[in-house]
């Protein structure tokens, strides 16, 4: 069920994680996690709480040591040269840690002094189109103009890659718009590699080329999203006796059983699929469902849990 499709050159690839391992005394946040996201890609993290998907962001940015395995951002290892890291990355966290005294110029100011690529120009028409006042206080701004604030101070040294963890947590709609339109238009304009992640599966919709996802710590799926929509099906089987056949099906990622009807989400899915569970069930009824990104994600997290 554990599947990773996407293989790129090493010359092409903005971040690698290879076998990726992070544990907290007995507890393993992540472990054996590898991906590759190309440069100019836009890759979405989904995940429920406590799946490793922080974590994961956070040894990206050099913040936490990896227990095993590796990370390269931008061709290099944040644990070794994390201050090459922190100038190609912009990072987005949850939580904003901006001195909430600073007026807005004034953080602007303090983190352009550690940034020798930042563009003053990129900076002030972020500020006019975010309608950021320059001379209010950080502590007097709401939190969906500080979330505006640290992207800001996130892509004014026109990173290489951008992280954002779950910036949007927590905003109202409109302060959610403004901020998805900064991100795709940074992603338009200077073709910059975005891994973020979010509960909000229309925001990986709309920003994301790949989505990612982390359950217990594990990748369960790496895929194009089109092709992901695309390629995954629900089939529906109405069975004579409500009894599940015993048979084997290939790249299987849920089945389950509601009632009299027998559930099974396939990917990649073939028709030929659909011809085993007629013949196996001697279903009354099958049909088969397209399925949105919730339930796809949804009955991964399922899967795993069924065979876990």
């Amino acid at each position: 069920m554990v599947t990773n499709e996407m293989t790129k050159s090493g010359s092409d690839d903005a971040i690698v994680l290879d076998g990726l391992a992070k544990v907290f005394g007995r507890q393993w946040a992540v472990r054996d996690l590898s991906v590759r996201i190309g440069r100019g890609r836009s890759l979405g993290l989904l995940g429920l709480n406590g799946a490793g998907k922080t974590t994961t962001i956070k040894m990206m940015m050099g913040l936490l040591k990896p227990s095993g395995g590796s990370v390269r951002v931008a061709g290099f290892d944040p644990s070794v040269d994390a201050l090459e890291v922190k100038r190609r990355v912009g990072y987005v966290p949850e939580q904003q840690f901006i001195y909430k005294w600073m007026r807005v110029r004034e953080a602007v100011l303090f983190c352009r002094a550690f940034y020798p690529t930042w563009n003053d120009d990129v900076c002030d028409r972020w500020l006019k189109v975010l309608d950021l006042d320059p001379h209010k206080k950080v502590k007097h701004l709401s939190k969906g103009m500080v979330v505006k604030l640290a992207f800001v101070l996130a892509v004014s040294h026109e990173p290489e890659v951008l992280l954002l963890d779950e910036p949007m947590a927590g905003l109202d709609p409109i302060a959610r718009e403004e901020f998805l339109d900064g991100v795709v238009q940074t992603i338009c304009d200077r073709g910059v590699t975005v891994v973020f992640s979010s509960h909000t599966l229309g925001d990986v919709q709309r920003l994301a080329d790949e989505v990612g996802i982390v359950h217990e710590g594990r990748l369960l799926v790496h895929r194009d999203v089109d092709e992901l929509l695309t390629n995954t099906k629900r089939i529906h089987a109405v069975l004579p006796n409500g009894e599940v056949p015993t048979i084997e099906l290939d790249d299987v990622v849920c089945q389950r059983v509601r009632e009299r009807e027998w559930l099974v989400t396939v990917s990649p899915f073939g028709e030929e699929t659909v011809g085993r569970v007629k013949a196996a069930s001697r279903a009354e009824h099958v049909e088969v469902e397209d399925l949105g990104l919730e339930e796809i994600f949804k009955d991964y997290v399922r899967g795993w849990r069924a065979v876990s």
